[in-house]
């Protein structure tokens, strides 16, 4: 039962990078755009970049392909994303919390996130 668990969790897990690096290819052109405003270097192949590593890496995850190593190139990769891109701590008070509640409902996955729907 342990291991069925323990599998259920990395499938579970991998589903949610495989997911979030196919979401940034269906969205690319915004998630480009979004790169390129904060003056990311390269902005469509990195994205191209981050986007196969979450998938490939997901994958292997999710598959028990490659022991620990996808696991800690995942979480290697969302730390360093969440410092470069999602570096929500530049805000204050009401464009914090607008900025974390887009976030969330993106999550979500609501593709139209402003409050006035």
């Amino acid at each position: 039962m342990i291991a069925f668990l323990h599998h259920l969790g990395l499938v579970l897990l991998g589903g949610v990078f495989i997911w979030a690096g196919a979401e940034h290819f269906l969205r690319f052109r915004a998630v480009t755009a979004s790169l390129a405003e904060r003056g990311f270097p390269a902005p469509r192949p990195l994205l191209a970049a981050g986007s196969v590593l979450e998938i490939a890496g997901g994958f292997c995850l999710a598959a028990g392909l490659g022991g620990p190593f996808p696991a800690a190139t995942l979480a290697v990769f969302t730390i360093a994303a969440s410092f470069m891109a999602l570096n929500f701590w530049r805000y204050s008070g009401d464009e914090r919390e607008a900025y974390r509640l887009h976030h969330q409902c993106r999550r979500l996955g609501r593709v139209d996130c402003r409050r006035d729907h």
